[in-house]
């Protein structure tokens, strides 16, 4: 399965400061671009701190030192690269409480920037093509299942597993396998296994016999 990275998630920049740029200069990009905070960068292109919405209502309210970018921004930065999945950039955003990331190349510099928005994207897929992903890839290219094996239904992201596999040990390895497709919300396991229907009908049958036994027995014995 190929996960989205957070190069196929991230909007490639065309907005960035300087460490001197003004309070006014950077709430008319915020306010022209539609953004909530923008990279400071350095004279090489390379991340040094962000600055936000919320930085510049602190320093509007505090009203003392400097109104520069350098003065008013986060830092140190945390950024993330190209590479990765969303899964890691997710848990790097969490891990340090941020809602956007730099997204740097190997040499540091920036080209682009990953938000949380960015990453619900993730969650727009189409039903289908979950679906499609899940049989695809899970079922037939990774277990080399029949693609009628397990039957798949996808309503808003919630995947329903069901059918009768011939190993019981496929069940978790399916739903786990599941549950790492771009897109899915939550995973439902209907699956059934041919061992646990011969043991049913197997007691079935005993339950049968053993009526039949206690009808043909004389009373009282």
């Amino acid at each position: 399965m190929r996960h989205r990275s957070v190069a196929d998630l991230m909007t490639p920049t065309a907005v960035a400061v300087q460490p001197g740029t003004s309070f006014k200069e950077i709430a008319r990009l915020l306010d022209e671009y539609g953004i909530t905070a923008v990279p400071v960068v350095d004279d090489e292109n390379r991340p040094v701190g962000v600055v936000s919405e919320a930085d510049l209502l602190r320093r509007h309210t505090a009203k003392d030192g400097p109104s520069t970018a350098e003065a008013m921004m986060s830092s140190p930065v945390v950024t993330a690269r190209p590479s990765w999945t969303a899964v890691e950039a997710a848990r790097l955003m969490e891990r340090h409480r941020v809602k956007r990331l730099p997204v740097v190349d190997a040499e540091g510099r920036l080209i682009g920037v990953l938000s949380r928005s960015d990453l619900l994207q993730l969650f727009l897929r189409r039903d289908r093509s979950i679906q499609e992903e899940i049989r695809e890839d899970v079922v037939v290219r990774i277990l080399r299942l029949s693609p009628s094996a397990v039957h798949i239904d996808v309503d808003e992201g919630r995947v329903t597993l069901s059918g009768t596999l011939d190993r019981p040990g496929l069940g978790p390895v399916i739903v786990r396998l599941c549950e790492t497709v771009d897109g899915v919300v939550e995973v439902e396991d209907r699956l059934t296994f041919e061992a646990d229907e011969d043991k049913a009908e197997a007691d079935d049958e005993a339950d049968a016999a053993k009526a039949d036994d206690d009808e043909g027995s004389p009373a009282g014995e």
